[in-house]
């Protein structure tokens, strides 16, 4: 069998290697020619096709153990997989060793004291699911499938970070299997350099095989839900996202989509595939109060469409999941914006009404609060200056549109990213960026990383990522 190695060489890993390294496995070792192959190494974004050596679907932290150890032995490529849902596809790197955690899906929680303690390879969906039954939930993403792992690595935001931050912010701690093939516990107490980095700095310094977040009393009802209008009143609506997001208490996130209007039931079939503008809006407090805040969104005008009333939070942690298939064609740009302006607002409109694709969207998404009163040394994720998050998100069916498709995102983001903080959000970052984009996601905590990495992985053993070369 042949692997590549950390060094870009490759060697022919002989049968006796491969099982030694599965007697050593609960969970599957998993070859290309077997069953399960195609399904393991797969992810999100179908422009990713990748075909690792193999891959180690594991069960537990001794199985990450052995993978990793054994990685290191051979000085074998390895890459980790959790959701698999990074738009850039890091899970899979072609001639690597996979390291699969997407069967470590158990999920506790300590309800009394506010933390729950998931596994590595956890969909939102699983966390939510777990803290509902207490009434809590976590600081996480706005799509249940994807994994937490990566999720939270990058910094995390969704419907509740107003109120208390990134994802990142509401960590307490992690488990993690150093490059030394060691487990190692990593909070405030115990080696707290790299908590800090671990918490925005991505897969660079190890394995996380578990997370501990904190979770607060949220739900089981919330008041969430979309409310749409046709494009022709996209002017209006932009500027009713920008008043009411500009006073909005921190229980209220507001998201503004552009986009063709999708064949969803609560849409009437003449709007389905024209361009429509929508209020994805999240209130998290009492439900009575979050009705009385969110009137003047659905009395606006004529909307086509309304489906913002009182559900059940994990409702609306799944609502946009529809809108993100596994297997379709994904290419974003995006930036972290200051606030938002008229000029904005104008371009946004223009590049909407240019999208090539049924399932193409322009989004801004509101995130300011929490996060903007959290010191900038916290943690390695940085941007505390960001309030809003542009996203230009690109999704389509065929591979022969890929250039129409990324033409428009590229088009659309050299126009807008002019209105940016200067920073970005690394887990929109696709497979083609540049150096400088990497750096203004991380931002002043480069160098420090940089250090970091010297101590917890000298040999870059962890390099299938966003990277940070050893100082």
């Amino acid at each position: 069998m042949i692997v590549k190695t950390i060094k870009g060489s490759e060697i022919d890993l002989n049968e006796n290697s491969i099982e030694s390294l599965k007697k050593s496995l609960q969970g599957p070792l998993i070859l290309p020619e077997e069953e399960g192959y195609d399904q393991s190494r797969s992810v999100w974004n179908a422009m990713i096709d990748r075909r690792p050596a193999f891959v180690v679907r594991c069960l537990g932290v001794a199985d990450v153990i052995a993978c990793v150890q054994f990685a290191r032995s051979y000085n074998l490529l390895l890459c980790i997989k959790s959701g698999g849902h990074n738009i850039a596809g890091l899970a899979t790197v072609g001639g690597a060793m996979m390291l699969d955690t997407s069967l470590m899906r158990g999920v506790w929680v300590e309800s009394q004291r506010r933390i729950a303690h998931a596994q590595a390879g956890c969909q939102l969906g699983d966390v939510d699911r777990e803290t509902q039954v207490h009434g809590q939930a976590g600081v996480l993403g706005f799509v249940s499938r994807t994994g937490i792992a990566g999720l939270t690595l990058g910094g995390g935001f969704g419907y509740l970070t107003r109120r208390f931050g990134y994802t990142v912010d509401n960590v307490v701690g992690m488990n993690v299997v150093t490059a030394d093939g060691k487990l190692v516990r990593a909070n405030s107490d115990e080696n707290a350099d790299l908590f800090w980095g671990l918490r925005g700095g991505g897969w660079n310094f190890g394995v996380v095989t578990s997370i501990d977040f904190n979770v607060y009393p949220v739900g089981p009802e919330i008041v969430g839900g979309i409310v749409a209008w046709p494009a022709a009143d996209a002017e209006g609506v932009l500027e009713l996202y920008r008043k009411t997001a500009e006073k909005s208490p921190l229980e209220l996130t507001l998201v503004l989509i552009m986009r063709p209007a999708p064949p969803v039931p609560w849409l009437p079939k003449d709007i389905h595939g024209k361009p429509i503008v929508a209020i994805l809006a999240c209130y998290s407090g009492q439900a009575e109060e979050g009705e009385k805040i969110i009137a003047p969104i659905k009395s606006f005008r004529k909307p086509v469409g309304d489906v913002l009333t009182r559900r059940p939070y994990t409702q609306i942690q799944s609502l946009l999941d529809a809108t993100q298939p596994n297997g379709r064609r994904y290419y974003w740009k995006s930036e972290y914006l200051p606030r938002i302006e008229a000029a904005l607002c104008q371009k946004v409109m223009e590049h909407a009404a240019r999208i090539r694709s049924p399932y193409s969207a322009v989004i801004l998404f509101q995130i300011d609060g929490a996060l903007n009163q959290i010191k900038e040394e916290a943690s390695s994720v940085g941007n505390r200056d960001a309030r809003y998050v542009l996203n230009i998100a690109g999704s389509w069916e065929q591979a022969s549109d890929d250039r129409a498709n990324i033409e428009w995102a590229r088009e659309a983001w050299a126009d807008l990213k002019s209105f940016s903080t200067g920073g970005n959000y690394i887990n929109f970052l696709t497979e083609d960026e540049s150096p400088e984009r990497i750096r203004a996601a991380v931002g002043r905590s480069l160098k420090r990383l940089s250090e970091l990495k010297s101590k917890w992985d000298p040999e870059n053993v962890f390099r299938t990522n966003r990277n940070i070369q050893p100082a």
